[in-house]
């Protein structure tokens, strides 16, 4: 899905894991989706932002909406493949910013990334989500990698 660009996949996958999730519960407090955030850069050149995409198929099967303008990346980043645990946390250190603090103020918001790997990227937009006040998140993916 994400280098042969074939974004339907994710949408599917992202649905069929928003029905899993709303029938288990998950999600009943859940009040908005956010994707992990592309560069700007990265997205024109992919075509997609294959957290997106999966976003959209979960929030479509929670009867939820997906927030792609809150959380931002403010730098491009290499790629994260191939890096150590310690390159992957320092790669992306301070590269996500809130822009909406009001929209997500008060919310409980359900991260999505497509990967987990070291947990680097995840924790990284956490970390700028819970500077706002009120803000609880949950967290997601369609994989993780054992490292």
């Amino acid at each position: 899905m994400k280098y042969k660009g074939i974004k339907e996949i994710g949408y599917e996958l992202g649905r069929i894991y928003g029905l899993s999730l709303k029938a288990s519960g998950f999600m009943d407090d859940i009040d908005i989706v956010i994707p992990v955030p592309l560069h700007p850069s990265k997205k024109r050149v992919r075509g997609f932002n294959q957290s997106e995409v999966i976003s959209m198929g979960i929030a479509d099967a929670a009867e939820l909406s997906v927030d792609i303008k809150s959380l931002v990346r403010k730098m491009v980043s290499a790629t994260q493949t191939k890096r150590s645990r310690y390159e992957r946390w320092t790669n992306v250190e301070g590269i996500f910013q809130v822009s909406e603090t009001q929209a997500v103020s008060g919310k409980h918001i359900l991260l999505v990334d497509d990967v987990i790997t070291t947990g680097s990227t995840i924790e990284s937009c956490t970390i700028e989500l819970l500077k706002n006040e009120g803000v609880k998140v949950s967290v997601v993916a369609l994989a993780f990698a054992v490292v």
